[in-house]
């Protein structure tokens, strides 16, 4: 496989670059102009210079690659039009560039989102309409949509992973830095059940959507058949660094406004805070549960490592890191 990945500098994309250089697979990775590329400097990978919504970048990096994974993106945003700008039209961008500068691509993989099919508390399926609820899952769900109407010109296919766990995870590092302070964060109402993937789990799903013919034209969850719920996640984080955690139960209402002052803040500061009214849209959502039928029927595809496991490498990677200060005397961290 001659693969270029998008997105590469990114929690998912690293993963899913060491995965195929485990396989043995020639490499490129797109970095952003002022990326910094030493965290992919290994033999074997071609970095790229260039950015999605430049579409003078894209030719060079697509040219002479049979399989293109597009995971670059952006998750945090205080403008609609930036979402769509980078994932939807940056999607299309890079289709074109794809037909005419790859005429042997097999494989165009795009990285979407649950997000992209909207919030559920029994579980989405691939066969249902696209919902999304706010601004980040409409640019995924238009990315969807411009991608799957390629599927006649183009060899196409769509991941929808749910909530990403695991070592270098930045979007649930708030949460763990919560639980090392011994609190766990709830919400007043109903509970709300959530899907997960372990980051590795989920870069060997994106390789099998290369791989198989089945997946042409087609979307798959891609998620542990296990589900937990907000306070599971930081009840599980606490355990991991080896806290006895205290409760803190919000009403919604303060929740919406914390997440609209986040926002105005982030602008004034002209940096983005942990919260936000995404966050909050998330949060409060009934739920974010996917079916796993569909990848595990068609693909073979079954995640492996369970909520404690991917809780428990993310802690310990986090200590590793100094992104949270270990507990002295806490307990190992299972691996």
């Amino acid at each position: 496989m001659k693969a270029l990945v998008t997105g590469a500098g990114g929690f998912l994309g690293t993963a899913l670059v060491r995965a195929l250089r485990r396989e043995g697979h020639e490499l490129r990775a797109l970095l952003r102009p002022g990326g910094a590329a030493e965290p992919l400097a290994a033999p074997g990978v071609e970095i790229a210079r260039g950015d999605v919504t430049d579409p003078s970048s894209l030719p060079g990096a697509v040219a002479g690659r049979d399989v293109v994974f597009h995971l670059a993106g952006v998750r945090r945003g205080t403008r609609r039009e930036d979402f769509l700008a980078v994932n939807a039209e940056g999607t299309r961008l890079l289709l074109e560039a794809c037909r005419a500068r790859a005429p042997g691509l097999r494989r165009f993989v795009l990285a979407g989102s649950l997000a992209a099919a909207g919030p559920s508390a029994t579980g989405r399926r691939e066969e249902e309409p696209l919902a999304p609820a706010e601004w980040y899952g409409e640019s995924k769900a238009e990315a969807e949509r411009i991608a799957l109407g390629w599927k006649d010109r183009l060899p196409v296919t769509v991941a929808r992973p749910p909530r990403i766990t695991g070592p270098g995870d930045r979007e649930n590092l708030y949460f763990f830095r919560l639980a090392r302070r011994g609190v766990v964060v709830g919400v007043s109402g109903p509970p709300r059940s959530l899907s997960f993937v372990d980051v590795e789990d989920c870069a060997r799903g994106l390789l099998l959507l290369a791989a198989r013919p089945e997946a042409v034209g087609e979307a798959f969850f891609l998620a542990h058949r296990e589900r937990t719920d907000l306070e599971g996640l930081q009840r599980e984080a606490a355990r991991a660094l080896g806290v006895t955690p205290r409760t803190v139960r919000l009403p919604e209402g303060f929740l919406r406004a914390a997440g609209a002052a986040a926002d105005g803040a982030s602008r004034l500061l002209g940096r983005r805070l942990p919260l936000s009214r995404k966050m909050v849209g998330q949060i409060l959502a009934p739920g974010w549960t996917c079916d796993t039928g569909k990848a595990r029927r068609i693909l073979g595809f079954e995640a492996t490592v369970g909520l404690a496991e991917s809780v428990g490498k993310s802690a310990r990677w986090y200590e590793e890191q100094g992104w949270i200060r270990p507990v002295r005397g806490g307990p190992q961290i299972p691996g």
